[in-house]
Order: C-alpha cells, then structure tokens, then sequence
C-alpha cells in the first residue's frame, strides 16, 4: 500500500516537471515577444481609459446605456459558461422583478404610486447588496485571520463562501444603482419638475415633493409619524424617503427641481449613514472593472491573435 502511494507521487511528480519543462521549451527565445504583449497591454489600458473618460463626459447618456448593458450581459455569459446555477437563479429572479419595475417607471402617464415603488425597491436591493457585499468581506478577513479553524471550516470553503457574498454584493448592487438612476432620470422628467437638459415643464409649489409628485402633508419643524419632511439649501422641500432614495439610490447629488448641489455630508449627518454613500462610490470604481475590463482584455487577446504574439 505505501510502495504504491509512493509510486503514484513519484509518476505524478515525474509527469508535472515534463509539463514544466514543455512549457519552458514552447516559450524558449520568446522574451522579447512577451515585452510586446506586456507593451501592447499597458498602452490599451491607457488609451482605453482616455477614450472611456472623454465618452462618459461628452456622451453620458449612450455610455451609461451601454455599460449598464455589459454590466447586465458580462458576467452572465462567464456564468453560464461555468454553469454556476445558483448565480443565475438569483439573475434571474433580480431581471425579472427590476423589468416589471422599470417597465412601471416608463409608463405615461405615470401611476402616482410608481415613484415610492420603484424606491422602494432599489432601496430594498441596494441595503441587502450592501449588507451581503459587508459579510463577505468580514468572511474574507476572518478566513485570513484562521477564525474559520475555530468552527472546523476548510479555509477553501471558508474563502469560497466569502468571495461569493463578496461578488454577489458588488455585482447586483452596482447593477441595481445603474437601474435606479435610469428609472429615476424616466420618472422625473414624466412628472414635470425635473429636466436633465433645459428648465422643467411644470411649476413646483411649496406642497409638493417634486420627486413623486405627491402632496407634502408635514411641516419641516414638525416630526411625521411615517415619515418626516426634508428641506435642502435652495428651500426646496421633499418627502426625507424620496429626496433620500434620489440622492443614494438614484445617484442624483443635486436639487431634483433646481440643480443645485446637495450638501450629502449635511443631509447625513449620522455617522452610520454614511458609509451607505461611500459605498456608492466603491461600486461607482467597480462598474469600471466588471463592465469593461474583460471587454479591453478581449480586444487585447484579439490583437495579439492578430500579430501572432503567444
């Protein structure tokens, strides 16, 4: 039994040393060419970062609307090529839910229930993206750190786990914001007090949010009993759900009637709110790496085929 164990390691480590070796003999002289590939690699990821910087400030709207497509279609073709099934039950619960939703957000004349729906929603997704993506990440350092050992957990089950929540977290939150500020752009502007280019085509009055369109029933000085009433620096007043859900989840950070800025530090001024908004900005980065990174590598791959650089 142990002649043949050893002899099992000694075949098995006899035929990784010829792959080496194999391996070596194949790129044998091929220095140079790989300084061309290393080359060509850093001089697309330079110029695609350019010309990706010079799209999203000259043409917002079409690169929103393509990456939120990549950022949608991407990782759903790696998936389904690996066959991870559970990946795509949960895509395709989140698709099915977030098209009714959007197809609700689009419809003229709007429903006045549609604007707290769709906030809801995207608000749900976006605290549950938020929480998943923050136990991962935890899980992630625990296994680091040999917590998992205390509980009898593989350090590979216990990273596998960890990465997973960590991807699923990032993923459907930065989809789910990307869906949210669509919807909210389609909303608005149907409701009238709001124009991304241009002055809005109704008038606010003082009663009413301009977010839903829905009459403002509290005071500023007076505490809601479901939900109180926020005023911003231009004056404007707006349902705290509403104007809250326009700035986090929508990522709209000015006035939806006027455009001026809004001050975010001011508006949350709790501490453990806070991290809800630097949040967002993490998975503003990371649309980046999701959407186009495996669309550069692509193209460099290509180039390299084209050359006949190995």
């Amino acid at each position: 039994m142990v002649l043949s164990t050893i002899m099992d390691w000694s075949i098995t480590m006899n035929r990784t040393r010829m792959e080496h070796a194999r391996m070596h003999a194949k790129h044998k002289g091929h220095e140079a060419m790989h300084a061309e590939m290393v080359l060509i690699l850093i001089v697309t990821l330079v110029v695609a970062q350019l010309v990706l910087v010079q799209w999203k400030q000259r043409h917002p709207k079409s690169y929103n609307l393509v990456t939120l497509f990549q950022m949608w279609v991407v990782p759903l073709y790696f998936t389904t090529k690996l066959h991870w099934w559970r990946f795509l039950t949960t895509w395709f619960i989140f698709s099915v839910i977030t098209a009714y939703i959007s197809f609700r957000a689009t419809r003229k004349p709007l429903a006045c229930t549609t604007p707290r729906l769709v906030y809801k929603w995207f608000l749900l997704l976006y605290k549950i993206s938020y929480a998943t993506g923050i136990v991962g990440y935890t899980v992630v350092m625990f296994t680091l750190f040999g917590i998992n050992l205390i509980f009898r957990i593989s350090p590979e089950d216990a990273m596998d786990f960890g990465v997973s929540l960590l991807f699923y977290g990032l993923y459907y939150g930065v989809l789910g914001r990307d869906f949210a500020e669509m919807c909210a752009d389609f909303m608005a502007s149907t409701i009238g007090y709001y124009s991304a280019s241009g002055m809005p085509t109704k008038h606010l009055s003082d009663n009413i949010c301009a977010v839903c369109g829905q009459p403002i029933l509290v005071d500023v000085s007076e505490e809601g009993i479901i939900e109180n009433t926020y005023r911003l620096s231009c004056n404007h007043v707006f349902h705290e759900f509403c104007i809250r859900g326009w700035c986090i989840v929508g990522k709209k950070q000015m006035c939806p009637y006027c455009k001026e800025k809004v001050d975010l530090k001011r508006m949350f001024s709790n501490p453990w709110e806070r991290p809800h908004v630097m949040y967002g900005q993490l998975l503003d980065w990371l649309r980046y790496l999701v959407a186009w990174q495996p669309v550069i590598i692509g193209f460099v791959q290509g180039i390299n085929y084209v050359l006949g650089l190995e």
